[in-house]
């Protein structure tokens, strides 16, 4: 006797789904490594790169997220005693810390520089570098290079990613929800 339907049901659609899909994401990121190592190689697709190629600092200068805007100046040149006071508050990513007193602190001392011929905006992008270390520098570098072109571009992700809305948001609930207890003067609440 022949069977009602048109096809043979598959039992199983979700396990073969996820089959269908992780064999679709295999190939993409196959096609997506050979995209890589031709355009690297330099369009060559016979020439390979070894792993360690990628680890080794290239020696046409340092890759940053932050593009360096350009300077009219021939002098520009940050003192290293501004340098060091920057470094004296560096920021570390981690929870207890406090982004926006940190960038507050950051630009005090940055408006206290005036370069003829410098923006205000290519003296911050220049020493925010300095201002960071640990879990917050780690996160610069991991930016896509050149992405950072403006100061406001940067603050906005870097208070993004230190100060998301989620602790805004807990920060304004421990404020609203405030009790006093009853064996606490309000001084000590």
């Amino acid at each position: 006797m022949q069977s009602p339907f048109l096809y043979e049901p598959n039992l199983e659609i979700e396990r073969t789904f996820r089959l269908r899909r992780k064999k679709q994401t295999i190939e993409e990121q196959r096609h997506e490594v050979r995209r890589t190592s031709t355009n690297m190689a330099g369009g060559g697709g016979d020439q390979r790169r070894m792993l360690r190629d990628f680890v080794i600092p290239g020696v046409q200068g340092i890759a940053s997220s932050i593009a360096r805007p350009n300077v009219d100046a021939n002098n520009c040149e940050l003192k290293s005693a501004l340098i060091s006071i920057v470094q004296q508050s560096q920021f570390g990513g981690t929870p207890l810390e406090y982004p926006n007193l940190h960038i507050s602190v950051f630009l005090e001392v940055c408006d206290t520089l005036k370069l003829n011929r410098v923006s205000t905006n290519a003296i911050r992008l220049r020493s925010f570098p300095f201002l960071l270390r640990d879990k917050a520098r780690a996160w610069l570098h991991s930016l896509p290079l050149g992405c950072i072109t403006i100061w406001d571009e940067l603050t906005r992700d870097f208070l993004t990613k230190f100060f998301p809305p989620s602790k805004m948001t807990s920060l304004r609930n421990q404020i609203t929800n405030f009790a006093q207890k009853d064996d606490e003067t309000l001084y000590e609440a």
